[in-house]
């Protein structure tokens, strides 16, 4: 399997994105884990067969998209049109490569399907997650919380 370039010398304009198939559910499922292990073991519940199965209850390969960096898979997404809301259920980039502008790229993009419609991105952050501040930052606004997760929206640009 090729590797793209080391972290840190990633740049936005070098992304790329792919759609999904079943068959790449268990590739996607593993990048989830390494994904949100750290933070997940700061709360004690790190588990990934539980991991497996609430990707696996939400996996939805024809909105799915697979971010590339050199062509090489290190990250995914997922954004569901809801009634009032597209919904951004993942978004998950390989530790070695957050923090280079690839989540940001991701969320440019959700936010001009969006816009286009008019409707508000709504997501779920795991509590004393980095994800939170990232989510802040790019205009997320808290409008709800449970035992595990806080609850955002971005409402659509005027």
């Amino acid at each position: 399997m090729p590797h793209p370039a080391r972290p840190g010398a990633s740049t936005p304009s070098r992304i790329e994105y792919a759609g999904a198939a079943e068959a790449d559910f268990d590739a996607l499922a593993e990048l989830r884990i390494a994904a949100m292990r750290e933070s997940l073991e700061r709360l004690g519940r790190f588990d990934p067969d539980r991991a497996r199965q609430r990707l696996r209850a939400t996996y939805s390969p024809a909105d799915t998209r697979s971010i590339l960096l050199d062509g090489v898979r290190v990250g995914f997404y997922t954004v569901r049109r809801e009634k009032d809301a597209l919904k951004l259920d993942h978004l998950y980039v390989l530790p070695g490569f957050q923090g280079q502008g690839l989540g940001a790229a991701v969320l440019r993009r959700v936010f001009e399907q969006a816009d286009a419609v008019g409707l508000p991105v709504r997501l779920g952050a795991l509590r004393d997650s980095a994800s939170n501040r990232f989510y802040q930052r790019h205009g997320f606004v808290q409008i709800g919380e449970d035992a595990w997760d806080i609850h955002y929206e971005r409402p659509p640009a005027k």
